[in-house]
């Protein structure tokens, strides 16, 4: 019996190394996948992770942004940690953002900014679209300009309505009682 116990640890730990980025340590957890640690790593771009990942440890490292899509190819992940990384709080933070929002609203919470200066110290749940940059992104000018003519278009299509609605009333035929 301990040989298929010796014989079943050995298949975990040859599991869990495969697809195992260089720089982390990975398990096997009880629950299937896999634990990918990379604390305190100084990693500071994202390694590429197997797709059973389900805790990913990135805490402790010099990781200032998270491509987008990152994490889309890992369906199983449960737990993510990334606290105590000098993150960039600007357009290359987004995809991380809403990702957290969706999955992980604590831990977005428990991140703080490194820069750029307006949102250092701040978590990035607290800032604005406009506090993590424009991001390139421009809303299309509306064919409304607000002002004095577009108040004067809205009166003149309303009292056109209301006239409209009242030639209407007045031509439909009513009928009165007594006639036959």
């Amino acid at each position: 019996m301990t040989a298929w116990v010796a014989l079943l640890l050995v298949w975990a730990a040859a599991e869990a190394s495969e697809g195992c980025p260089a720089a982390c340590a990975c398990r096997a957890l009880d629950t299937m996948g896999l634990q990918v640690d990379c604390r305190g790593r100084g990693l500071e771009t994202l390694p590429a992770l197997p797709a059973p990942t389900r805790q990913l440890l990135l805490t402790n490292n010099s990781l200032r942004s998270v491509p987008s899509g990152a994490f889309d190819h890992l369906p199983q992940l449960q737990a993510l940690d990334l606290e105590h990384n000098p993150w960039r709080c600007d357009c290359d933070l987004v995809y991380l953002r809403l990702w957290l929002e969706d999955r992980a609203p604590e831990q977005l919470e428990r991140l703080r900014c490194a820069g750029p200066a307006p949102a250092a110290g701040r978590a990035p749940a607290q800032l604005s679209g406009w506090e993590l940059g424009a991001c390139g992104w421009s809303l299309r000018e509306s064919w409304a300009c607000p002002g004095p003519w577009w108040d004067a278009a809205l009166v003149v299509v309303a009292a056109l309505g209301l006239a409209l609605l009242g030639s209407l009333l007045c031509t439909v035929a009513v009928p009165r009682a007594g006639r036959q």
